[in-house]
């Protein structure tokens, strides 16, 4: 969820970085520095640079299923920090593993610089099946795919059942709904209903793109255009609905993911917390449902704009990358292809609520749909919210300068909840800043 921009920083990064790994003969970062331990020392062997928590797990699941190629892994750091290192092997020519783990939305970032290998000449007919359209969207730039899908975050309604039980409301099913609950609970001298955050600026764009919009579009067999879109009447509506329910108090502008917003979490001053598949995993680990709030969460469909037309939308998801430095790109297609995609790995990944699982063995599994979620207190959450969301879900086309786009995102959603601007007018400033960002950067705007 963290991410950095890169187009107009490259020098910077490759002049304040430290390249992290050797090149070896076999190309990409060394592979006499493993994390695991490789025991078929036989076989050809691919560096990977990956984060999950059991990483571990997955690598020695892989290694010990395959008699081809085997993996060596190495840990250089989460999000940006793996990204700040990456971008050095990039400037240098060499120091980059042969596979990487990214999230989706850096995937353009790097393309566009030539650092990624589209890997549907190296099997992708055999596992295209594995996955859903929306997973293979969001790896994609144009028709090339740049990675493999490995965990998604399809949006719900997470809220306090306590609160909706004592201000007689149900689960919105509309956002117009939702406003209406917001202020019954309001009048009623209750607790806010949910809040907007200018810290989750992919969050807000996702929301935009529930209702219609389409914020970048880019063809890479045309480099240097892109179509840039955050302005429209779809873009505007979002950001004026949430803009005007904190200009009458019905949700609060707390940033999230910080002690005071968690705090406000468990002392129930949020009726709603709009969030991914991943957030029960987040709250649980920051004590979230573990004291005075256990057993009070549950989860909903995300509210929709039109409920004859449902929308479904995500928010976060990794990848598994072929960079371009890997000398035997079939072979590390091969290890993107097969890692966290057996049983075991992916069972342990969503039982542990590491994942939320895009593989379709595991997102179809009866024991993954049918989880009775302990910190839901036994909602079927999967079958009733999660998994008709990510198999609805259609993708998403990033923009190469998403960092950019997300801070600037930020700071114009500060300005609403400042009330120096409405959301249309943050749009109109949005659409010109990044627009103004895009050209300087050698792209024509359409």
């Amino acid at each position: 969820m963290k991410r950095r921009r890169i187009l107009a920083t490259v020098a910077m990064l490759a002049a304040g970085s430290a390249l992290v790994a050797c090149s070896s003969d076999e190309g990409g970062s060394d592979a006499s520095n493993c994390t695991n331990t490789i025991t078929k020392q036989n076989l050809p062997v691919v560096t990977m640079w990956g984060w999950y928590p059991n990483t571990q797990l997955v690598v020695d699941n892989f290694n010990k299923q395959n008699d081809e190629v085997q993996v060596c892994w190495t840990n250089v750091g989460q999000g940006s920090d793996e990204y700040d290192k990456f971008q050095t092997a990039i400037s240098a020519g060499t120091g980059a593993p042969d596979v990487i783990m990214v999230e989706m939305d850096r995937i353009p970032t790097f393309q566009i610089q030539g650092a990624l290998v589209d890997i549907r000449k190296y099997g992708f007919d055999a596992v295209k099946a594995n996955y859903g359209e929306g997973a293979w969207k969001d790896v994609s730039v144009g028709d090339a795919i740049y990675g493999v899908p490995v965990d998604g975050g399809p949006v719900g309604m997470i809220y306090r059942k306590d609160i909706f039980d004592k201000y007689a409301i149900t689960p919105p099913k509309t956002w117009a709904e939702y406003e209406q609950a917001a202020q019954k609970v309001k009048d009623a001298g209750g607790p806010l209903f949910g809040d907007l955050g200018a810290n989750v600026p992919a969050l807000t764009m996702a929301l935009q793109i529930q209702k219609g919009a389409t914020p970048f579009t880019y063809d890479p067999a045309q480099p240097k255009s892109i179509g840039v879109k955050l302005n429209d009447q779809a873009s505007k509506d979002v950001l004026d609905y949430w803009g005007g329910l904190a200009r009458k108090g019905l949700v609060g502008t707390q940033d999230q993911f910080t002690p005071e917003y968690i705090s406000g979490v468990i002392n129930g001053n949020y009726a709603t917390y709009i969030s991914a598949a991943w957030a029960p995993g987040y709250l649980t680990g920051a004590g979230v449902g573990k004291g005075q709030d256990t057993g009070k969460f549950a989860v909903a469909p995300l509210p929709q704009w039109d409920p004859s037309n449902p929308v479904q939308v995500n928010w976060g998801g990794s990848a598994f990358s072929v960079t371009k430095q890997a000398k035997k790109p079939e072979l590390a297609a091969k290890v993107a292809y097969g890692l966290y995609a057996d049983n075991e790995s992916l069972t342990d990944g969503w039982t542990n609520q590491i994942i939320f699982p895009l593989n379709l063995t595991a997102l179809n599994d009866p024991k993954f749909v049918d989880l009775k979620v302990a910190f839901f207190n036994g909602q079927q959450a999967n079958k009733e919210v999660y998994v008709p969301a990510a198999n609805a879900y259609k993708g998403v086309a990033y923009s190469p300068f998403g960092q950019y786009y997300l801070d600037a995102m930020t700071k114009q959603v500060s300005e609403i909840i400042k009330g120096s601007v409405s959301g249309s007018q943050a749009a109109d400033r949005l659409q010109e800043d990044v627009a103004k960002y895009a050209k300087e950067q050698g792209f024509t705007v359409q």
